[in-house]
């Protein structure tokens, strides 16, 4: 890569740009999940805007489940996406600062593929919530968003390949 000045500069645009992402995703997650806290600090007091039967059931204990479902999975998020940057800034710095060594490489790689994992289940996670927070509204929006999540996670997994 050194040798090379095009293909280092796409190495670093890469790893930026997975940088950029994780960090995104784990500022949504625990800003939706402050949200969220907020709104179910406020649930009970105004639930009876919520007697529409187009809100579906929401009952005392099915409200503390769609609220607790939620905020688990955002939590979880934030934490895989905390993670993969922290390993994505420890993988830049064993490639720029590496002595070339082979096992520096490796151990740069295996960090790299790690903090990938990591940020495809917390973008995975967070999709899943953003799901799940739909479910307040009803059980309409929740098959609805959970359809599209199911088209966004085809084209994610083979629509890249094609």
């Amino acid at each position: 890569m050194q040798a090379d000045s095009k293909k280092a500069m796409l190495g670093v645009q890469s790893l930026r740009n997975s940088l950029m992402s994780a960090i995104l995703s784990a500022s949504v997650a625990i800003m939706l999940n402050s949200c969220l806290a907020a709104v179910a600090n406020n649930t009970y007091k105004s639930s009876h805007i919520l007697r529409n039967p187009v809100f579906g059931s929401q009952t005392g204990n099915l409200i503390v489940l769609k609220y607790a479902s939620a905020s688990l999975l955002l939590l979880v998020s934030f934490l895989c996406s905390s993670i993969a940057v922290g390993c994505t800034i420890e993988a830049s710095f064993l490639i720029s600062c590496g002595s070339g060594e082979l096992q520096h490489m490796v151990q740069a790689a295996r960090l790299f593929t790690r903090g990938s994992v990591l940020a495809i289940v917390g973008n995975r996670m967070l999709y899943v919530a953003v799901s799940l927070l739909l479910w307040m509204f009803g059980p309409v929006p929740l098959a609805l968003s959970s359809v599209a999540m199911v088209w966004v996670f085809y084209n994610l997994d083979f629509g890249a390949a094609c």
